[in-house]
């Protein structure tokens, strides 16, 4: 398992503690308040400390947390389905234009665009996978491996070196 992935599970497992479960008020309230704040709101919240430490990630990967449990904020269900592969495929629902947009998109920018495409997903898409490439968004290599994934997730097409007779390219 890559780092990367490794993150991904982390993030996935501290969005299943602390944030999947709406029934809990713990859970409601935390998501609401990363919902509504501003990067420092954010960070002062314990729950995100603990995620950060769990990460190991520190002051110089603030923005690419901040993002992460904003966007963690938005989900209300964890699904196969990565979300590029929701947003698209025979019929969109996010245009190619704006995915196209997304996909450019750095920074906060990216963060609001990616809670965009959340809602219009139903709120609903693979957890660990949209954690770890949420964590390399910015980076210039792993950010434009996780971009192309996308790519050929929002079109329903076979990754690269994919196996042809997998479960996942048989849909």
């Amino acid at each position: 398992m890559s780092e990367g992935q490794g993150r991904g599970v982390t993030a996935a497992a501290w969005w299943r503690e602390r944030l999947a479960n709406r029934e809990s008020g713990a859970a409601r309230g935390l998501a609401a308040r990363l919902r509504r704040s501003d990067a420092l709101a954010a960070l002062a919240e314990p729950a995100v400390q603990d995620l950060a430490r769990s990460l190991g990630l520190g002051a110089a990967q603030a923005g690419a947390l901040v993002r992460l449990v904003q966007v963690l904020a938005e989900i209300r269900e964890d699904d196969r389905d990565t979300l590029a592969r929701r947003l698209g495929g025979a019929e969109p629902l996010m245009s190619h234009l704006r995915f196209q947009r997304l996909l450019r998109a750095e920074g906060e920018e990216a963060g609001t665009a990616i809670r965009r495409a959340v809602v219009m997903a139903d709120r609903r898409c693979n957890v660990r996978s949209l954690a770890a490439d949420l964590l390399v968004w910015d980076h210039p290599e792993w950010g434009e491996a996780a971009r192309r994934r996308w790519i050929f997730d929002y079109f329903a097409a076979a990754r690269p070196g994919a196996d042809l007779n997998s479960e996942e390219n048989a849909a």
